[in-house]
């Protein structure tokens, strides 16, 4: 039985060589679970296709001319950002690469089978995902029904709970060295993998604790979560922008833009 449409994982490829395109888009085209919405040259059209295109997946080359693949990455939102599966000749880019938490590196010529596992482990990824956005969707339905608040169903569903001390500063290591960053100077938070980027007073800060942890130790009334992988100190919104797909994207006082997906909105019009 064929995947449906909404199973299908959408997927780019970055390449500069038209050649490697063309080759991993006709393997590419045997794997009934995936679909090739866009074909690019370089690290400019793949972030065009990002924005236009949504997919779940993009096959990225490494070493390509004017930007490379890892500096795209870091020109696109972390949840804004599909997966990432590096599909490169060189071997000495591995832990780079796993450092902005590459799903898979495939060296060429790619073999059938590494080719499978990873289109693979973009299935199970992607499923995942929408295991999160359905819990989401139902909260927002047991919101609408009852009545009650996010903060009391939240209290219904986990009514066990004992009452947590919001953090007044976060305590971030790397390696040897400590820094205590406050709380009221955060900016905004994204997950990159099992790691947080913690952005405040024009710096990023890396902290291993998961998206769950974490929002815990902060203020909800202060900081709230408006993507699957992002939380903004609301504190720090100067402008809110609507678009006609039912997106949102919030303007902070520090300069960045943020997009806000539909199924938060109702979550934290109220705050704004």
């Amino acid at each position: 039985m064929k995947p449906s449409e909404a199973t299908k994982l959408k997927a780019i490829i970055v390449d500069d060589e038209e050649l490697a395109r063309k080759g991993l888009a006709m393997r590419l085209e045997r794997h009934d679970d995936v679909d090739v919405v866009r074909e690019c040259r370089n690290g400019n059209e793949a972030i065009e296709a990002i924005i236009e295109c949504d997919p779940d997946v993009v096959f990225l080359d490494i070493q390509m001319p004017g930007m490379t693949g890892f500096e795209m990455i870091g020109k696109v939102q972390g949840d804004v950002m599909p997966m990432v599966i590096f599909v490169t000749a060189y071997d000495a880019f591995a832990i780079d690469a796993f450092k902005v938490h590459a799903i898979d590196y495939l060296l060429k010529p790619v073999e059938e089978e590494r080719l499978a596992e990873a289109i693979s482990c973009a299935k199970e990824n992607k499923a995942k995902e929408a295991v999160f956005d359905e819990k989401q969707k139902l909260l927002e339905l047991t919101v609408s029904i009852t009545g009650k608040s996010h903060a009391a169903i939240g209290e219904l569903l986990d009514s066990s709970a004992e009452v947590v001390k919001h953090a007044d500063r976060l305590a971030i290591k790397d390696g040897s060295t400590t820094t205590f960053v406050p709380v009221k100077d955060i900016d905004w938070i994204d997950a990159a993998g099992d790691y947080m980027c913690v952005h405040a007073g024009g710096e990023t800060h890396i902290m291993r604790i998961t998206m769950k942890e974490l929002e815990a130790k902060l203020d909800p009334s202060v900081f709230q979560r408006v993507h699957r992988s992002t939380i903004v100190n609301t504190e720090r919104v100067q402008k809110v922008s609507s678009h006609t797909n039912g997106e949102f994207h919030l303007f902070l006082s520090c300069g960045s833009s943020i997009k806000m997906s539909r199924s938060y909105k109702e979550k934290v019009k109220n705050l704004f």
